[in-house]
């Protein structure tokens, strides 16, 4: 928010009676984080109660008067935003938003944007629930907690008890890795030593895999041995791998998928590829899949599948790519709001799942697991990965396992401050992907793309500098003129030519970024023009014409 939004939005939130989704503090700069983490957890319980999409703590309003004082908490803007760890790291799966700054003409005010805890998700801290009691921070109480959760254990297909399951239906390895990783996720509110001394049905409902002792869906999905799949029936809880190109081969997964997926990654080709710096003599070395993006991606399809639509997940591998599928649609908002935005998903399809993943530090659930993937992929010099949503209640995901265009790799190692914006849209224009028009206003003012729309490609300074020049002068284009010159010098040689010919004399030497439709039509209009002035003439028919100078 600017300055004006920023002042508009405190003058609203002063301008009413405090309520259970505005706290005002003075804010001293040595507020202890264990309050702030606190307030945080009970601000978003009380939102999502109330059914806003936000709450709101702010620092360096006085919380009787309503005066704005000013503060002076962590003036320095890196330790403001640590903030955000340290919550993090406090809830285990929950952060602010956004903190904003106002220097407002009676002092400085610290705003923490604060989303609503999602629907079916109370948030904790330190393993223990916080709420407003009017003006009060008080322990959430078992009547709020239970309409939180009440919000989707109903419709959610993951939170159903397996009727006749037991803890004999579960893999003692996934049990054995289960407890490691929440060992491992909560190292900051439990001694390794204490989580292992706990029995199997205390684990499982801290892990929030059972529900009282009993077996969910959820727990077999990530826990459950194979032999005990049948339980879900109709419903197939299966990831298949299939290998497509010259070799042909697939292999069906079943639960544990907490194990799964780590088999999964083993059975995919990960040769290493060597990128070479322009003006360098040592390559880059990645791996043709970075492993954290497709656990990640992986885990992301086991989150959000659509369990009653009785599919299975699938995981296509090709010579150059890897393409994940998903049965439902994309559940909460577009891909891009997460890769170039803060947002932060309000529901899921399958909540208690998702808090059981969050658990066992299989995902994140903040909504920055997307911007993760970009983010890695980014950073290996590789194009971006892709979300195809045309096809109803379907999610795909393609990751690349090649070079597109070397110049876009030479560009991202050469220049790795650019912004992220900036490369999504690069990354389109090297797949021949439209970009909207304020994005081509900007790239052709940095100097980072040329051509028309929609056929963009390398400038000429990004050319240079990644040794791309041979291949920008094949996508440049000449002026008409030039084209035309070649015309009238091959009539005036050969003194006649059909349009075969003069395809033949043009059609290489046309811009590569133009399709052979495209070049087709480029050539007719040039012929049209030269008609049009009278330097030349067809003396013979229009499905045969035979072209001439006009003397």
């Amino acid at each position: 928010m600017d300055h004006a939004a920023l002042s508009a939005l405190l003058n609203q939130l002063v301008s009413h009676w405090e309520s259970e989704v505005v706290e005002f503090k003075r804010g001293k700069d040595g507020f202890p984080s264990s309050d702030l983490g606190k307030y945080v957890a009970a601000l978003a319980n009380e939102a999502n109660l109330r059914g806003r999409e936000r709450a709101w703590l702010v620092f360096g309003v006085d919380d009787k008067t309503r005066v704005i004082v000013g503060t002076s908490y962590k003036e320095n803007p890196a330790h403001l935003q640590a903030d955000k760890n340290s919550i993090l790291n406090g809830t285990g799966s929950f952060t602010v938003r956004e903190i904003h700054v106002l220097n407002h003409a009676d002092g400085r005010v610290v705003l923490f944007e604060i989303p609503a805890a999602p629907r079916g998700m109370p948030i904790n801290w330190n393993g223990h629930y916080y709420g407003r009691a009017g003006e009060s921070l008080v322990a959430l109480g078992q009547d709020k907690l239970d309409e939180i959760r009440a919000q989707t254990l109903a419709t959610d297909w993951t939170a159903q008890l397996v009727e006749g399951a037991s803890i004999a239906d579960l893999d003692a390895e996934a049990l054995k890795v289960a407890r490691q990783r929440f060992a491992a996720k909560h190292a900051n509110r439990f001694n390794a030593e204490d989580i292992a001394g706990w029995n199997d049905g205390a684990f499982l409902d801290r892990a929030k895999l059972t529900q009282n002792g009993a077996i969910t869906r959820a727990a077999l999905l990530l826990l459950g041995r194979p032999e005990s799949v049948w339980r879900l029936s109709p419903h197939p809880a299966e990831i298949t791998w299939k290998l497509e190109g010259e070799e042909r081969a697939y292999e069906h997964f079943a639960p544990p998928f907490l194990l799964a997926t780590s088999q999964i990654f083993s059975r995919i080709r990960n040769i290493q590829m060597r990128l070479l710096p322009e003006n360098e003599l040592l390559a880059h070395e990645v791996s043709k899949y970075d492993q954290r993006v497709v656990l990640e991606a992986l885990h992301n399809c086991i989150a959000h599948q659509d369990y009653a639509r009785s599919a299975r997940i699938v995981v296509t591998e090709r010579l150059d790519r890897l393409v994940l599928e998903n049965e439902g649609t994309f559940f909460e908002g577009q891909p891009d709001d997460y890769v170039l935005g803060d947002r932060v998903p309000r529901r899921y399809r399958n909540p208690f799942l998702i808090n059981a993943m969050t658990e066992l530090n299989m995902i994140d659930h903040m909504g920055y697991g997307i911007q993760d993937i970009y983010r890695r992929q980014r950073e290996r010099f590789l194009p971006l990965p892709d979300y195809d949503l045309t096809e109803p209640e379907v999610v795909r995901l393609t990751i690349h396992g090649r070079v597109v265009d070397e110049a876009y790799s030479q560009l991202l190692m050469q220049q790795t401050g650019l912004p992220l914006a900036d490369v999504l849209a690069l990354d389109r224009v090297q797949k021949h992907l439209p970009i909207t028009d304020d994005a081509v206003r900007h790239l052709k003012q940095a100097r980072l793309i040329e051509g028309r729309k929609p056929n963009f490609f390398i400038s000429a300074r990004v050319a240079d500098a990644t040794s791309q020049k041979a291949q920008y002068i094949k996508s440049r284009a000449f002026d008409d003129y030039h084209y035309e010159e070649m015309v009238v010098g091959y009539l005036r040689e050969f003194g006649h030519a059909s349009r075969k010919e003069l395809d033949d004399l043009l059609r290489k030497k046309l811009s590569d970024v133009l399709n052979e439709t495209q070049k087709t039509h480029k050539i007719g209009n040039l012929l049209s023009a030269l008609r049009r002035r009278g330097r030349i003439r067809n003396f013979g028919s229009n499905a045969s014409p035979e072209w001439r100078l006009v003397e």
